[in-house]
């Protein structure tokens, strides 16, 4: 559901920023007040997990279209809705700025669109409303189904409104909002079952690492045994499995095709074309491969590299606010 700079007018953009900036800033604030030593490689390894996993585009039967995971439910429900949401931004940057994946004038809708409904909706209100008289796997199966459908409505309904609100006459908002909302169920069911297959995997190896479980029970696996296990599932995603992802245009395309007859749509003004010269620079593997080549190489060194980075970014992150509280504090 990334969308592309061409599908939002500067007006728009620039408040979707705000609007994102606002649920940053109040992210960091709280996450300020609650970070736990223990969160920090788990904020790092799933914030790779998730950008592993959204290389993996899955085919919708009958569709001619595919999906990826977003991801917002599944980090609010290990680690809180703020850290979840500072995570996916972590996630969306990199996207946006190495790999070329989502527009830079388009980043503050794409972080409303993806992170924030899944984080604050998903997580916040539907999990812990799930999870409120304690945890099992079929709160959890719930809550994942649940949340991931409702959440990818919210964001793909959202999408409608900004191209409405942007004056893309290409794509009406009455037929365009027609196609997103049933494609986007369907992909939303697909995540809930792969977000719900994760997160019962993490209850029976570590449920403390679960936002809201409130007994004292430990897994079968230890602390590191089960990052060390999320860690190389992240690699194993980026460097194979993402070689398997689905040709067909996700979503968001496969709507704009059947609405516009293109997956893309272009875009003139200075803006735009500065947005544009930045991603250039600054993007060393656009779309998941090795300029001016298409081969499984350079998908499997995005994937690698990229989750690598993202761990990396989710890691100085949490510990730059760790040290501002420690100072704080003092």
């Amino acid at each position: 559901m990334h969308m592309a700079d061409a599908l939002v007018a500067p007006a728009v953009a620039g408040t979707m920023y705000v609007c994102s900036a606002a649920a940053m800033t109040y992210s960091i604030k709280k996450v300020h007040l609650e970070v736990d030593t223990k969160k920090i490689p788990v904020m790092g390894v799933m914030g790779a997990f998730v950008f592993a996993a959204q290389m993996i585009n899955f085919t919708i039967p009958g569709t001619g279209s595919s999906g990826h995971l977003c991801g917002g439910m599944m980090l609010s429900a290990i680690l809180g809705p703020f850290a979840g949401f500072l995570t996916m931004i972590g996630v969306l940057l990199v996207q946006c700025l190495l790999f070329a994946d989502g527009g830079l004038l388009a980043l503050g809708a794409n972080i409303w669109n993806m992170a924030f409904y899944g984080c604050f909706i998903g997580g916040m209100v539907i999990w812990r409303m799930i999870m409120k008289n304690g945890m099992s796997k079929k709160k959890i199966m719930a809550a994942s189904v649940l949340g991931c459908i409702l959440t990818l409505q919210l964001g793909a309904f959202s999408v409608t409104l900004e191209t409405l609100a942007s004056g893309i006459t290409e794509l009406p908002f009455a037929v365009f909002a027609g196609t997103m909302q049933p494609i986007h169920l369907a992909i939303g069911l697909v995540e809930g079952l792969i977000t719900s297959a994760v997160l019962c995997f993490i209850y029976d190896a570590r449920p403390e690492l679960l936002w809201m479980y409130q007994k004292k029970e430990r897994g079968k696996l230890s602390y590191k045994g089960t990052v060390g296990a999320l860690a190389c599932a992240a690699l194993a995603v980026g460097g194979l499995l993402s070689l398997a992802a689905s040709s067909n245009p996700d979503g968001l395309e496969w709507s704009m095709e059947k609405v516009s007859g293109t997956t893309e749509l272009s875009a003139s003004g200075t803006i735009h074309q500065a947005a544009q010269k930045i991603q250039e620079l600054t993007a060393f593997l656009p779309d998941y491969s090795f300029k001016g080549s298409e081969g499984a190489v350079g998908t499997s060194v995005s994937g690698i590299v990229g989750a690598v980075i993202v761990a990396a970014l989710c890691i100085v992150i949490c510990i730059c606010i760790r040290n501002i509280r420690k100072k704080k504090v003092k």
